[in-house]
């Protein structure tokens, strides 16, 4: 009986435990399952919403969150790992308006099918803190723009130099690419490039003495942009930048959320070569990435003796530890060196009787070896760090501070200029110069020639910072702080003695007996960056040596409304520079410190959007500038002197604009005012060069320098540019500037002599140059370009631009010479290898003045065709001082992409 009763009790227990144990296994199971239900995905394709091409690469993020993707080679994207609920995603390309889609989950995957988005402004949430950037979004910002996004900055990099990227845009030119690698110049709307403000992710780039821009620096920038938006006239930038002209917004590479890389390899004319590599880690589950790109280039460039070498590096590394934070690091530069060519005389390429468009006679053989007189070499790494800090859903902080250290120069003749002999052909005898200078010397480093460096270090740090609010969904509020340290210091070095035992530099005030100096210095960009490799010691400087440091403050503030139809905004910032000059050679010990010049800056900018409709808007912007000189400006040539004539420059502009965007067709129409006064203009005389005094011809043993005050102009104008998508193989795209860019008034023009002395030989303070043209860029130009797909992942591109009403670049002067037209014409072959796992091999062909053309890009003279044939080139005197374009080149690329 009690062993029944066990029996029953135990059968009953395991019964209860079975029970027990499935109901377990049930509510796993239901809580398993219900986890897997609520765990939701969305995808979708992303499209052109002209012509429904896949967008590649494209971002899409769901907002407040760290989720992300990045489209395929069809467009198509999903996103994993969503909880039931609802969501705004963002989706994000180069050169199309941002869309952001709302999304509500459940169980399973939402497939949101097609997401059309629109070609028109840059994103910002596919470049890495994009805070401090103004960077026009859509076609609703009053201004006019033009962005050229990353497919085409790969498409035309290689062997031309940054600044053509931006030619086949309305109110660019480009001159000078034959001078050397990197001594290219851009003009905007007929400005140069020191009135164009440039800016890196934010960073102001310009050059603080003078506003230049040396593109030799940033010769790696075709590898790390992801975009580039030319901003012509006042811009939307609320920091108070030297952007008479336009600025130019270059966006740099961001740390990758996807891992991968590429490898590439590219063949041009004259032997240049160019090799990189990139590598991504991608965005791991630490919300930490990095990037990292190396390049090496070289080539014996397109002129004679302009011979090339440099390396690029870029590393970007990113990090969100949260939703409210993000941060990036960056660090690049362009070590590089480069032989030059300089504007000469037509006749000077005549020197064998026959034309000979690519002379250059700044070069020769040492020892039966290469050698030149003129070399540029330079590094200037540059290192930013952003931060974008969300308060919260209204209020975003973003930040980012940088540094640029730059050293480097050019190299040159000094000296006795009597012992360096040329060839027949033109070019110098190095050989004979030795002999020379061993036989001539007539002292210690007395009556030689040698090859000297003028070397230009600089150190620079500042912070741009910006505080953005919106107070309701249709205003939002922003200000900000813009600080600069500036310091640089300027001297010259003896690279080679050429057989001379030394070099004797005079006495100055600081230095009343001279000395001699007999060490050499290499003019190495990575040598030139260690301060004890590359650059000589007080005592051994040549020339001149002089330091300055100029520090600029500023804040500014921007108030802004829209609503369905229109956008409008107030700009204002004032700012303060102070500049202070030390003079190393002509001052004492105890006067070398100059004063302090402290000069108020400030700006005002409006501008109004109205959607008219879907497809019309127009828009209004003007804006006045009260603009600080340039450092270079501010004293006279070699001295603490304080230029007595300069003063702030005013700025007025005014711009109108109609935009027209349909599904297949978009088109912008533009005109501008820019009216700029009060400038002062220095510009320096080589010792014996010939200047003009009170009408006769007179040579400066000694040089000196030009001090024009009083400079006014006025650019006027009128720019189209259109793009129509006939359908989804062919595409077209124009553009056409007329302009009208003169100078006003009368100029005060003094010449002094000797810069040491500063001798005042002439002041002729009534000089009429009122209507003369400014020179320097093609005043009318148009162009058109076609994109056709002949077959799948086969594209040609067909660009023809023609430039006209070109003008000798004088000056003040009350002479003008018009330069001849002419046309150039492109064309590009590109071919997509689509491989397993998401790889690609393109393949790209670029053949650049295709037809040949000879042409002047710029000129310095204005010397009148002669009455004699054989003494012009093209109805152009051939004494004229000219730069000649470069004709036919072409580059073959490969890129591997993992």
């Amino acid at each position: 009986m009690l062993n029944n009763l066990i029996e029953i009790a135990v059968m009953l227990l395991n019964y209860k435990i079975n029970l027990i144990m499935k109901n377990l296994v049930l509510i796993f199971a239901v809580l398993f399952t219900a986890n897997l239900m609520a765990q939701s995905s969305v995808s979708g394709k992303l499209v052109d919403s002209s012509n429904g091409d896949a967008l590649i690469g494209a971002s899409i993020s769901v907002k407040g969150t760290a989720k992300g993707a990045l489209s395929d080679i069809d467009g198509n994207f999903k996103l994993e790992g969503l909880a039931e609920g609802s969501y705004k995603l963002m989706a994000s390309y180069v050169g199309y308006e941002d869309k952001e889609i709302r999304v509500t989950t459940t169980a399973g995957n939402v497939d949101l099918g097609e997401i059309s988005m629109n070609v028109g402004g840059i994103n910002l949430e596919s470049v890495v803190i994009t805070g401090t950037m103004d960077i026009v979004k859509d076609r609703r910002t009053p201004v006019a723009v033009s962005t050229i996004g990353v497919r085409e900055i790969q498409a035309h990099s290689g062997n031309v130099e940054f600044p053509e990227l931006m030619k086949n845009t309305p109110s660019i030119y480009v001159a000078n690419q034959s001078g050397g690698y990197g001594d290219s110049q851009v003009f905007t709307r007929g400005f140069d490039q020191t009135n164009t403000a440039f800016l890196l992710n934010g960073q102001p780039i310009n050059g603080m003495e003078d506003g230049k821009m040396y593109w030799s620096n940033w010769s790696g920038m075709t590898d790390v942009a992801t975009a580039v938006q030319i901003q012509r006239g006042l811009g939307s930038s609320k920091l108070a930048i030297s952007s008479v002209g336009g600025t130019v917004n270059v966006i740099m590479r961001p740390t990758a959320q996807k891992q991968g890389g590429y490898v590439s390899f590219l063949r041009g004319n004259d032997n240049y070569n160019k090799a990189t590599v990139m590598y991504n880690t991608g965005m791991g589950d630490s919300n930490f990435g990095l990037s990292v790109l190396m390049t090496h280039w070289q080539g014996d460039g397109w002129a004679k003796g302009t011979k090339g070498q440099g390396q690029s590096y870029f590393i970007s590394a990113g990090w969100k530890p949260n939703d409210n934070h993000e941060i990036n690091f960056l660090v690049t530069g362009a070590p590089q060196w480069h032989d030059q060519n300089f504007s000469k005389r037509i006749s000077d390429h005549f020197q064998s009787g026959e034309f000979d468009i690519k002379f250059n006679n700044n070069y020769g053989t040492l020892n039966g070896e290469y050698f030149t007189e003129r070399r540029n070499y330079y590094h200037k790494p540059v290192a930013n760090i952003n931060w974008d800090f969300t308060i919260n859903e209204s209020t975003k902080l973003s930040t980012v501070l940088y540094a640029s250290w730059g050293r480097g120069g050019g190299t040159g003749g000094l000296g006795s200029f009597s012992n360096r002999p040329r060839t027949e052909e033109g070019l110098i005898d190095f050989d004979a110069a030795v002999a020379n200078n061993i036989a001539n010397e007539t002292g210690p480093g007395r009556n030689v020639y040698v090859r000297r460096a003028s070397v230009n270090n600089h150190q620079w740090f500042g912070i741009v910072s910006n505080l953005e609010k919106s107070l309701s969904d249709n205003v939002t509020v922003s200000f900000g702080f813009d600080g600069r340290r500036y310091t640089g210091s300027h001297f010259r070095q003896i690279t080679d003695l050429l057989g001379a035992s030394g070099y004797a530099q005079s006495g100055r005030d600081r230095f009343p007996s001279g000395y001699l100096v007999t060490n050499t210095f290499d003019p190495n960009p990575w040598k030139a960056v260690n301060d004890f490799a590359g650059e000589a010691p007080a005592g051994e400087r040549v020339a001149y040596n002089n330091d300055e440091t100029i520090t600029y403050s500023g804040v500014f503030g921007q108030l802004e409304y829209s609503n369905d139809n229109i956008s409008t905004y107030f700009q204002g910032s004032v700012s303060n520079q102070g500049s202070v000059r030390y003079e190393l050679f002509n001052e004492t010990e105890a006067n070398k410190e100059s004063e302090k010049i402290n000069e108020l800056g400030y700006n005002i900018k409006a501008g109004l959007s109205y959607l008219i409709d879907n497809n019309h808007s127009v828009f209004f912007n003007t804006g006045y500038y009260q603009r600080q000189p340039f450092f270079d400006n501010q004293f006279l040539n070699f001295s603490n002197t304080i230029n007595p004539v300069t003063v702030p420059e005013d700025i007025l502009g005014l711009e109108l604009g109609y935009k027209y965007q349909g599904r297949n067709f978009v088109a912008n129409l533009n005109l501008y005012r820019t009216s700029w006064k009060g400038r002062v203009t220095t510009s320096s005389i080589e010792p014996g060069e010939e200047v003009t005094i009170n009408g006769v011809p007179t040579i400066l043993a000694a040089g000196g320098f030009i001090n024009n005050a009083g400079l006014n102009q006025l650019h006027s104008g009128v720019e189209l540019d259109f793009a129509y998508k006939v359908n989804s193989d062919f595409s077209i795209k124009g553009y056409t500037s007329i302009g009208d860019w003169v100078y006003e008034g009368i100029v005060t023009r003094d010449v002094y002599e000797d810069n040491v002395e500063r001798t005042l030989l002439d002041s002729s303070p009534d000089i009429d140059i009122d209507g003369v043209k400014v020179g320097g860029a093609a005043q009318t130009s148009f162009g058109l370009g076609v994109d056709y797909t002949l077959i799948d992942n086969l594209r040609l591109d067909i660009n023809y631009n023609y430039y006209a009403n070109l003008y000798s670049n004088l000056g003040a002067n009350t002479e003008e010479l018009k330069l001849p037209s002419f046309g150039l014409l492109d064309l590009g072959l590109n071919y997509v290898f689509n491989l397993s796992n998401g790889q690609l091999l393109t393949l790209r062909a670029n053949v650049y003045n295709i037809l040949g053309e000879e042409y002047i890009s710029s000129a310095s003279t204005s010397d009148e065709a002669s009455a004699t044939a054989d003494e012009n080139w093209n109805g152009i005197n051939k004494s004229n001082r000219v730069q000649f374009g470069k004709t036919r080149t072409w580059n073959l690329s490969a890129r591997y992409s993992f």
